[in-house]
């Protein structure tokens, strides 16, 4: 072969490359391997560090708690390679609501990469004490005093957006109001968070980092949902962060690091105490009582027909449903958008409904997914819509029963998020929609279930 065919081709191989890799958290872990490829014998730390240095992750807070990256090894790799690295590990806010430096993950999380490395890179170097600062408090303090000093033009934390594309992700536009600790600045925190703390102390050093990476983010789930997964899993991180974190040790250093700013005026000084504590509990409302909620835009969602009708507050009653069609539960994200917009369609274009009909939908996958969501009024129990919540888990459950972990996140995590947000009546009562009209939902076996459940009422005024 001539030398001028050999680089057509390899030019062809890397604008191919180039053309398809995307900002979803499996593409990543094929850079990482192709980076352990060229350079073997690197341990964990070793490439960790050799990325950060790569992508320029340095700061004032990095060399405090991890050193200087003047000793990181600079790691050999393709062109290619280092360019999409510089740009997936990088994390950056546009004016135009664009978030850099995100991967879309298998259980359809947004995760910045930088945080979850600095607390991996915490764990393997048994640097404890920056757990809390390099992962999520630094970050924290910088959103409340952002939002202190722009209170109408921005939010506290957790500014959540959708991709282009859900399977095969390339820009994530943000649909909030911005904020510093956006939601996948947050995931990212909490997973560097998890990882960090087992590097700290147990054998994950002992991987490479890519099958670390795999074995936490690729996880796909059987047809029995979360029940027999193993225990590190990125569908497991709110249960894991809330066994691992000090919530009270997270928050003194924040109301420590913001009281001695010198940069506030006396109004910003007295919302100070007001923003953190409220914004605090709200933190900890969000990312550890309520359950991973996937909303609309996430999961794709066509508008809603019209204009929809608002439920008022809080809310008494709440019907439990099942899906019937589709039959089988889904275990993965993309599984289960694909299923809620399928029955968005549906009640659409077949029922002539202005939406989907249910509040909130469970998947198997470990998340909830937003329906007409907490606000409007849903179309799932007749008689009973404009007072009731409808929770609908996706599959038939006549004979059998909804993973363990998916009635759970019901019946625990979603409705403790719910009463907590005050939309659902502490005093709420629990139904299953043949209830209320004449039908077979949610099917006789999860039916006899809900029965045993908390707040369940035979009478339904």
């Amino acid at each position: 072969m001539g030398w001028h065919l050999r680089l057509l081709l390899s030019l062809l191989v890397v604008f191919a490359a180039e053309a398809t890799t995307t900002m979803h958290m499996r593409d990543f872990i094929r850079a990482v391997e192709s980076i352990e490829e060229a350079n073997p014998g690197l341990q964990m730390l070793d490439v960790v560090k050799g990325l950060r240095k790569i992508a320029g992750i340095e700061t004032d807070l990095t060399k405090r708690f991890l050193g200087e990256l003047s000793d990181a090894h600079n790691l050999a790799a393709d062109p290619s390679v280092i360019s999409y690295v510089i740009k997936v590990i990088k994390h950056s806010l546009s004016q135009v609501g664009k978030e850099e430096g995100v991967v879309l993950t298998i259980d359809g999380s947004n995760v910045a990469l930088a945080p979850m490395l600095l607390g991996l890179q915490a764990g393997l170097q048994s640097t404890i004490k920056g757990l809390y600062p390099l992962t999520l408090t630094d970050n924290l303090v910088a959103s409340l005093l952002h939002h202190i000093k722009n209170e109408q033009s921005s939010i506290p934390f957790g500014t959540r957006g959708f991709w282009d594309n859900i399977s095969f992700p390339k820009v994530y536009t943000h649909e909030d109001l911005p904020s510093l600790a956006t939601d996948a600045i947050i995931t990212g925190g909490m997973d560097g968070f998890i990882l960090g703390s087992e590097a700290a102390s147990s054998n994950v050093r002992e991987q490479s980092l890519s099958d670390l990476l795999k074995s936490y983010y690729s996880h796909q789930p059987d047809a029995t949902g979360l029940n027999a997964s193993p225990r590190l899993i990125s569908q497991n991180r709110r249960k894991n962060f809330k066994q691992l974190v000090s919530f009270s040790l997270m928050k003194s250093q924040v109301v420590q690091a913001l009281t001695v700013r010198r940069n506030l005026n006396e109004s910003e000084r007295k919302r100070l105490d007001d923003v953190v504590n409220n914004g605090f509990d709200k933190f900890v409302h969000v990312y550890a009582t309520c359950p991973s909620i996937k909303t609309r835009s996430q999961w794709g969602a066509a508008a809603y027909i019209g204009s929809p009708s608002f439920l008022p507050y809080p809310v008494y009653y709440l019907f439990i449903h099942h899906t019937y069609s589709p039959s089988r539960p889904c275990t993965t994200f993309d599984q289960c958008a694909s299923d809620m917009r399928s029955m968005q369609q549906y009640h659409q274009q077949t029922n002539g409904w202005s939406d989907i009909g249910y509040n909130f939908v469970a998947g198997s996958d470990g998340n909830m997914y937003e329906g007409r969501g907490w606000d409007w009024v849903g179309a799932h129990a007749y008689g009973y819509n404009s007072i009731s919540y409808g929770v609908c888990f996706i599959g038939d459950y006549t004979s059998t029963l909804p993973s363990t972990s998916a009635m759970n996140m019901v019946r625990y995590n979603f409705i403790d998020c719910a009463i907590s947000r005050g939309d659902l009546a502490s005093t709420y009562s629990l139904y299953g929609h043949r209830q209320a009209d004449s039908t077979e939902c949610p099917g006789n076996t999860l039916y006899r279930e809900i029965q045993n459940w908390e707040h369940w009422d035979s009478y339904l005024p």
